[in-house]
């Protein structure tokens, strides 16, 4: 049991990784605000005491849990509110509420996506269009699985932020017997670090559905992180040279894309599996349950790597496949000359 100081959380969204999220802060004695779009997926919580389509063994006590299709009445009575939509409806939901609702606000990022409208990070989107104040803003970032979660099996997070004891006391508020937490500095590091690693992962996934073998996915895992890596120094250098230099070479970076490209669990992963083995991008993403979030961020980091003239070749090379009928075939073909 986590010994912190009890708080009161606000979630949004109830998809597997925000199931995950409640049980973790209801297992440490939070209570939880929990926005549910859905009506007929409340109502079955309200009455079951789970969530009907998302991990669905893990049980809620009632007196943990108040959950609410009105996204007002969360941000109302929250002063932590973690966003954990996907990121191609992020902008919609935060926009649905007043601007003056959410100053003040912490804002506690539980996605690992670009919002597609605007093609920003959560974080610059929040400071470039609704004035938010980088010091109330905290990233949350793997390597860490819902269904592992689900099953308390022992996982890893990395919470990133600006404000030292904000940070520092939502980490503590997550932690307990199977969830380690660590924080640091880096919120765009953290945060490009998990988009990109879902863009590699969708690649993994079509290596593997087309018999590439686990030899190659090495070497293609290998070269991912080398151009995960000159995308965030090179980024740091550019943005944010002042400031603490991260350590880019831990679990929040290179642990992240690992879990990403070869768990069953990974859904960007699974996306890719399905690409490889011949099925259309749309019929992929329909067949689906879950928001593969590597797909829109595919076509967002094109459009940042090019405003910092930032080459990402790989993450460019599934972006062909994505957006632009590049067979895959082809993409491994090109990228197979240039891997060592």
């Amino acid at each position: 049991m986590n010994d912190t100081k009890p708080r009161k959380f606000g979630l949004t969204g109830n998809g597997s990784w925000a199931t995950a999220i409640a049980k973790i802060l209801t297992d440490n004695g939070h209570t939880v605000n929990w926005w549910v779009r859905n009506s007929a997926s409340m109502s079955h919580m309200k009455s079951r005491h789970h969530n009907p389509n998302y991990l669905t063994s893990v049980r809620f006590l009632p007196e943990m849990i108040h959950l609410t299709d009105n996204l007002e009445e969360v941000v109302r009575n929250c002063d932590d509110i973690i966003v954990c939509v996907p990121s191609a409806y992020v902008q919609g939901v935060i926009e649905s509420i007043d601007l003056e609702l959410w100053k003040g606000k912490n804002v506690i990022s539980a996605i690992k996506g670009i919002l597609p409208d605007c093609n920003l990070l959560l974080s610059d989107y929040l400071v470039a269009h609704r004035g938010c104040d980088l010091q109330h803003y905290v990233a949350i970032t793997g390597p860490c699985h819902a269904e592992e979660v689900a099953q308390e099996r022992l996982s890893y997070l990395t919470f990133s932020g600006l404000n030292d004891a904000l940070t520092s006391g939502i980490a503590k508020a997550f932690r307990n017997d199977y969830i380690y937490t660590t924080h640091n500095h880096d919120i765009w590091g953290a945060q490009f670090a998990a988009v990109l690693k879902n863009i590699y992962a969708i690649g993994a996934g079509m290596a593997h559905a087309m018999d590439y073998g686990d030899n190659f996915l090495s070497v293609y895992v290998t070269n991912c992180y080398r151009e995960m890596f000159r995308f965030l120094e090179a980024h740091f250098e550019q943005v944010h040279p002042s400031n603490e230099y991260p350590d880019f070479h831990t679990s929040a970076y290179l642990g992240d894309l690992l879990v990403t490209c070869y768990s069953l669990h990974s859904r960007n992963r699974t996306l890719g599996t399905m690409l490889g083995k011949g099925y259309s991008v749309k019929a992929a993403i329909l067949e689906m349950s879950m928001v593969a979030e590597g797909y829109y961020a595919a076509r967002g980091m094109q459009t940042i790597s090019k405003s910092f003239d930032i080459a990402i070749p790989i993450a460019g090379s599934i972006y062909k496949v994505l957006w632009e009928n590049m067979p895959a075939a082809d993409m491994f073909a090109e990228l197979e000359k240039t891997f060592s």
